[in-house]
């Protein structure tokens, strides 16, 4: 148990340290070069070698790292595994402030794919991304991280006083009922530009420096280990960070096997994908291919090593509510702390089949971990994930799974201890293999 409740702490640790795509890659950049591996630039020639780990950012939001096998990777192949580094939120727009009566200072957000709105409100919340400065190359702009690790925003509820049918549901706006308060404005305040006074103040240069930033809101307060017998995970950004994390502890433990193992964390998944760095782009397949094109040029040497190859797209999936245990399938029930779960759709929202879950099911069995599977009821549609936007970039089989949660999408979502350490096991023998 000691084990488990250690790789828990960790994952809290990794999230807390990750409140936006850019800082996960970070996080993630960070262990992999402690564990040896190198930076490659998508501008520079890459020069590979057999065992030799690397690893290549995208937007500075997601990351693809990968051990060369010592065999051929023509002949053997690449195991991936895939997760997103990014999760519901708010982002902060251009011209951010709005002052209202009384002198209240909100900032003007939008929202950032499918969070439980409600859950939101009444917390203390920071304010963390990527700002971009001047510098001398007009072409090349300087990027700097930022991360305003104090409470500094709350979204207030109206009281029950004010709205007597709030506990019968209320439909909440994005542009009147979410926007965050960041404070009073007084006499003394230099005013118009408060928002870049602070990041200004915190990146500890003029605001006239600041071109543009990409600002997204998040959960101030850090996650825990809850429960009667320390067994649940509480947190923020569960999805998709806990899979992130768990197979980045996979690969910098795994050994170098005849074939290439693979890591790629994209960015956007929440948002559809459609982006450069998202799974709905060629920033994968053209990794894959030049990793290849270093043993055995031409495109023929690079589809017989995707024949060859599998992918694992992890996310997170759906346990059985305990409030609301009709809304799961009749017989596929998935529950916290009983194992990865194989997701499966008759409308090919995931890649599973009958092969690549065969696959992965023997895996969990060589891993000695347990195993689920998640089938929608047949009259709810449920959501998708990177496996077959991915699939449509990469012929390679494929298998959708996660870990069993509760609250997905709420700012606050629940998971379990013992199911980050069985998913993780099963990425350390995948990789093994």
């Amino acid at each position: 148990m000691k084990e488990k409740l250690k790789l828990a702490e960790e994952l809290i640790d990794f999230i807390y340290d990750s409140p936006t795509a850019f800082h996960a890659v970070e996080t993630v950049e960070k262990v992999l070069s402690n564990c040896g591996f190198k930076e490659l630039k998508e501008s520079d020639k890459w020069n590979l070698t057999k065992k030799g780990k690397y690893y290549t950012k995208k937007n500075n939001s997601a990351i693809v790292a990968f051990v060369m096998g010592n065999d051929s990777v023509v002949e053997n192949g690449f195991k991936i595994i895939g997760s997103h580094t990014d999760s519901p939120t708010f982002r902060i727009k251009p011209n951010p402030h709005i002052i209202c009566e009384g002198g209240y200072l909100k900032l003007n957000t939008e929202v950032y794919g499918g969070p439980i709105l409600n859950t939101w409100l009444d917390r203390p919340l920071a304010i963390a991304g990527r700002v971009v400065l001047k510098s001398e190359n007009i072409m090349n702009p300087e990027e700097r991280l930022i991360n305003i690790n104090k409470p500094l925003l709350v979204i207030p509820n109206l009281a029950i006083h004010m709205n007597r049918e709030v506990n019968k549901g209320v439909e909440l706006n994005p542009q009147k009922h979410t926007l965050p308060l960041m404070g009073i404005v007084n006499e003394t305040m230099e005013k118009n530009n408060y928002l870049l006074n602070i990041l200004g103040k915190e990146l500890e240069v003029n605001t006239e420096d600041i071109i543009d930033f990409d600002l997204f809101l998040y959960e101030y307060e850090k996650g825990c280990i809850m429960g009667m017998n320390n067994e649940f995970i509480s947190s923020s950004r569960l999805d998709d960070l806990a899979m992130v994390h768990a197979s980045l502890k996979a690969l910098v433990q795994c050994k170098a096997t005849k074939g290439t193992n693979v890591l790629v964390a994209f960015d956007n998944e929440e948002v559809g994908s459609s982006t450069k760095q998202g799974a709905d782009s060629i920033m994968l397949s053209s990794i894959l291919e030049r990793i290849v094109e270093k043993e055995e040029s031409g495109k023929e040497a690079y589809f017989r090593a995707l024949s060859k190859s599998f992918i694992i797209s992890s996310d997170l999936a759906h346990a059985v509510h305990p409030n609301s245990p009709e809304k799961a399938d009749p017989v596929n029930r998935p529950m916290i702390n009983k194992g990865p779960v194989i997701k499966i759709s008759a409308r090919q929202s995931y890649t599973s089949d009958s092969f690549s879950s065969a696959i992965y099911e023997q895996i969990c069995k060589k891993a000695n971990v347990p195993m689920q599977r998640f089938v929608n009821r047949s009259d709810e549609r449920g959501g998708s994930t990177i496996g077959p936007i991915s699939s449509t970039h990469i012929n390679i089989p494929s298998v959708d799974i996660g870990t069993a949660v509760l609250g997905m999408h709420s700012i606050r979502e629940l998971g379990g201890v013992d199911d980050h350490f069985y998913i993780t096991e099963s990425f350390k023998e995948f990789y093994n293999l």
